[in-house]
């Protein structure tokens, strides 16, 4: 029985299923962006991200533990610089999962994963936001800004400004 065992084993053995997760990592980091089956996507999600966690601290001792996983130097290098310095503020959630329907041949639910800080189409808006800054769910109200009054707003000239006329609308709603 398989009661409260929660690692999906993708039909596969151990061997077999560390080393596909391994490869699915590696080409991960390599290419920010891949498209496989959505199981595999989602079991690739809970296999990579404690590893992208423990390439914030760029220790000897943590780049051993992490190619212990991997067994790859160039997804190593590339892990512990330019993906490490980008995730360096974001306290987990590093990868997005993106369903893309079925697959014509066989219809398997397909997915992209990706590096959410390496993708260009969501982070353009996106303003960095300060190192260990504290998140809460509470909603932080922000101050309104003052709304300038139009009978007294002033042109450049300092003349008053004209007041706009009002809309048929409501001047029917008025009671006479």
């Amino acid at each position: 029985m398989r009661h409260g065992d929660k690692q999906n084993n993708l039909g596969r053995k151990k061997a077999h299923r560390e080393a596909l997760l391994s490869n699915l990592t590696c080409q991960l980091i390599q290419y920010k962006r891949i498209v496989t089956t959505l199981a595999k996507a989602k079991a690739l999600r809970i296999y990579a991200e404690p590893l992208i966690t423990k390439s914030k601290e760029n220790t000897t001792h943590q780049r051993r533990v992490v190619f212990s996983y991997l067994q790859d130097k160039e997804a190593i290098k590339e892990l512990f610089g330019s993906v490490s310095e980008k995730v360096a503020g974001r306290p987990g959630g590093y990868t997005r999962v993106i369903k893309l329907g079925a697959r014509p041949g066989d219809a398997a639910e397909m997915a992209m994963i990706e590096l959410v800080d390496f993708n260009e189409v969501y982070g353009k808006g996106r303003q960095d936001k300060k190192e260990g800054a504290k998140r809460t769910r509470r909603a932080g109200g922000r101050a309104k800004k003052p709304v300038a009054d139009t009978a007294t707003a002033e042109q450049p000239d300092g003349t008053p400004a004209p007041v706009p006329p009002a809309t048929p609308e409501a001047t029917e709603k008025q009671p006479s």
